[in-house]
C-alpha cells in the first residue's frame, strides 16, 4: 500500500493535522508526518515533493498557516495528488483562498477548514483507486456512519412516540 505524507508547516498546525493522523491510522493507512516551510525550509520542501513518488507515497496532505503556500509549494513540484486543508488566520480564509486559487496545470484538492479527518478520508479513496482492501475499508466506515444515523433516528422516533 502506497504511504501518505502529512506535512505541516510548523508545529502550531499539530493541533489540526492530528485528526488526519489518526484517520488515517484507522483504515491502516501507513504514513509519515514532517514539518516542512515552504517559506523557511523551501528547499528541503521541495526535496521532499519531488522525491514522494520514489519514496512511495501516493498522495500528500499538507497544512499550513497564514496563506498557506506550503500545498502549492508541494504541489509545484510532485505530480502526486495534494490535499491542502486550513491553517490560521481570519479562521482559515486566507488559507482556503490560497488553496483554491492554484493556477492551472497545478491542482490542489481542498478540504473544509479544520477539515484533517476529510483530508485523509480522500486521501484514502485516491489510494483505493488501486487498493480493493483499502476501498472496502471505506465502504465499512460509510455504512457505519449509516448505522449511527439510523440509531440517533430510531431514538428521536422513539422520543416522539412518547
Amino acid at each position: 500500500m502506497k504511504k501518505v505524507a502529512v506535512i505541516m508547516g510548523s508545529d502550531s498546525d499539530w493541533p489540526v493535522v492530528k485528526a488526519a493522523c489518526q484517520q488515517l491510522k484507522e483504515f491502516g493507512i501507513p504514513f509519515e508526518a514532517h514539518i516542512l516551510s515552504a517559506h523557511r525550509t523551501p528547499a528541503q520542501a521541495a526535496e521532499f515533493a519531488k522525491g514522494a513518488r520514489v519514496n512511495g507515497f501516493g498522495a500528500l496532505i499538507c497544512a499550513a498557516g497564514m496563506a498557506a503556500h506550503l500545498a502549492g509549494a508541494i504541489a509545484a513540484n510532485t505530480t502526486l495528488p495534494v490535499i491542502g486543508m486550513k491553517g490560521g488566520a481570519m479562521d482559515g480564509l486566507d488559507a482556503l483562498l490560497a488553496t483554491v486559487q492554484m493556477p492551472s496545470g497545478i491542482p490542489v484538492a481542498t478540504v473544509a477548514l479544520n477539515g484533517a479527518k476529510n483530508a485523509a478520508v480522500l486521501a484514502a479513496q485516491i489510494l483505493a483507486v488501486s487498493d480493493e482492501v483499502l476501498a472496502a475499508r471505506l465502504d465499512e466506515a460509510r455504512q457505519h456512519m449509516a448505522d449511527q444515523i439510523a440509531a440517533k433516528e430510531a431514538k428521536l422516533q422513539a422520543e416522539l412516540a412518547e
